[in-house]
């Protein structure tokens, strides 16, 4: 249950029909995100799984022409405006996902670490005001090796593990990626700073544990390849009773771009073609299946439903 000092807004007997989900679901309206945000956590249930929406910050991107390659900045300020958001910059957040199935405690990315925006970073203290002890975290789950869904793995100076008692678990295919020793010749100057701090910590873990495509990590919780963001970009999909889940990393970033306009193209996808595929089709399927969905980069709270919007899709926040 949602706990705040505001009033709390549980959805109705017929949205919660139309969402397919067994009982009621409880969310901070969207009317109240800015509350949320300071807060810092939104927790909800998905059938008996325990879920909470854990806010990591903000960065306030400036524009440029190579962010979205099949659209223009004056473009993506009019996508930005017609969604009631500022086009002064382009706000990418962060929020990451816990669960608590069974006996265990699962954290689905690891947040940025406070290493790279410095509005971002507040994943432990979000934590800490949700209840949930860092210790407590047996099992993380990476949807891809990105710096923002990493680096709250690593201490800043030192690369230390921040969660050296915790399982991790990480896409095979993401995995074999990033750490093969050709890679870094073949990389962009800009990245190959990511790819060496990858290969001198990962192969030296001795909790990381690779999976492939529809592997059950945690009871009700399995991976699905998402390929196209990333080589290996993973998502994860959540169910218990007649409830789903799907955790969807980088399916897409900010919804006023990309979900209203699933074909643009960030610069962050690695393969255009593949991400926009995997992003069409998981959206279609969450629309068929009634479920909900939480991106790590679609604000606070960063869980709702899609809905088909003309030749697009639109998120809507759940408790909106």
């Amino acid at each position: 249950m949602l706990k705040t000092t505001r009033r709390e807004v549980v959805l109705s007997a017929t949205a919660v029909a139309a969402l397919g989900l067994a009982g009621p679901l409880e969310f901070m309206p969207s009317a109240l995100a800015a509350d949320a945000r300071e807060k810092g956590f939104v927790s909800y249930k998905i059938g008996d799984i325990e879920c909470t929406s854990v806010y990591d910050g903000i960065w306030q991107k400036k524009h440029d022409d190579g962010f979205i390659r099949n659209a223009s900045v004056d473009e993506t300020k009019a996508a930005l405006t017609k969604a009631g958001l500022s086009p002064e910059f382009v706000p990418i957040e962060f929020a990451q996902t816990v669960l608590k199935t069974g006996d265990r405690t699962l954290l689905i990315d690891a947040g940025t670490g406070g290493q790279l925006a410095p509005t971002a970073g507040m994943t432990m203290k979000h934590m800490a005001a949700a209840g949930i002890d860092a210790g407590s975290i047996d099992t993380i789950l990476i949807s891809h090796f990105h710096p923002d869904h990493i680096f709250g793995l690593m201490a800043k100076e030192t690369n230390e593990q921040v969660f050296p008692n915790a399982e991790i678990i990480v896409p095979e295919t993401e995995y074999k990626f990033w750490t093969d020793p050709a890679l870094i010749d073949k990389l962009p100057e800009r990245r190959k700073g990511l790819a060496k701090r990858i290969q001198a910590t990962f192969p030296t873990w001795k909790n990381i544990r690779q999976i492939g495509d529809d592997v059950e990590v945690a009871p009700g919780v399995r991976s699905v390849s998402a390929f196209g963001h990333t080589p290996g970009h993973t998502v994860f999909h959540v169910a218990s009773g007649d409830d789903q889940l799907v955790v969807a990393g980088d399916i897409a970033n900010v919804p006023a771009l990309f979900v209203a306009n699933p074909t643009w193209e960030a610069v962050f996808d690695a393969d255009p073609k593949m991400a926009t595929e995997a992003r069409l089709k998981l959206f279609d399927r969450a629309i068929a299946d009634k479920a909900i969905v939480a991106g790590y980069h679609f604000g606070f709270p960063n869980a709702g439903t899609i809905a088909k919007d003309g030749k697009g899709y639109v998120f809507q926040p759940a408790g909106a």
